[in-house]
């Protein structure tokens, strides 16, 4: 390489690259930390298909899936939303009139909610009245818990039915909030239109 280009590419070295990375520069503006966009589509129901001793209204963007646990009793079911990595579980007991089973099935609805109190900044309980005149007791909690939402109703003699939303990847809860919301919707539809057969 002859001086003359050495000499001019040393020159555009030395006078480029302070320009490139100026260290004491007081113009640099940190950017905002960004999220994934999440395109949500629009809320639309079906109804579950005949089999279980209950029906509801769940979204045509989740799946039905048997629950595989080894502790699964025959109409526990997970509403999974593949697109979205959430998962609605779904557990239910006929009572068959036994108080004690009640009480029973009413003290681990309880446990497993209180459960993530240790790492929920707030539970708030609220009681939902459906149209089909139900009532169901829901919790909402905030922070970064593994269960956003839980819920259960029971009529205290034959049916108890207990979910809980739960997502399975390790984003943040603050960045998944219009996912949970999404899904909340859902829920709420869910339990509406929930009916025992």
């Amino acid at each position: 390489m002859p001086a003359s280009r050495l000499l001019l590419a040393f020159f555009f070295l030395v006078v480029l690259l302070p320009a490139c990375s100026s260290p004491g520069s007081d113009d640099y503006t940190p950017k905002p930390k960004g999220y994934n966009r999440i395109d949500l589509p629009p809320h639309r129901y079906q109804q579950l298909a005949a089999g279980h001793p209950y029906t509801f209204q769940y979204s045509r963007y989740a799946k039905v899936l048997r629950d595989s646990s080894y502790l699964a009793q025959p109409h526990w079911i997970n509403v999974y939303y593949p697109k979205l990595k959430a998962s609605v579980q779904i557990t239910y007991s006929d009572l068959k009139g036994n108080r004690q089973l009640y009480n029973k099935m009413l003290e681990d609805a309880r446990k497993l909610t209180s459960k993530h109190e240790v790492k929920a900044t707030a539970i708030d309980e609220n009681i939902l009245k459906t149209p089909n005149g139900m009532r169901v007791a829901m919790f909402e909690l905030q922070g970064e818990v593994p269960s956003q939402m839980q819920f259960y109703t029971t009529d205290s003699t034959k049916h108890f039915f207990r979910g809980a939303l739960y997502f399975r990847t390790a984003t943040a809860n603050d960045s998944l909030a219009p996912v949970i919301d999404y899904v909340k919707k859902d829920i709420v539809q869910l339990l509406n239109t929930l009916k025992y057969q």
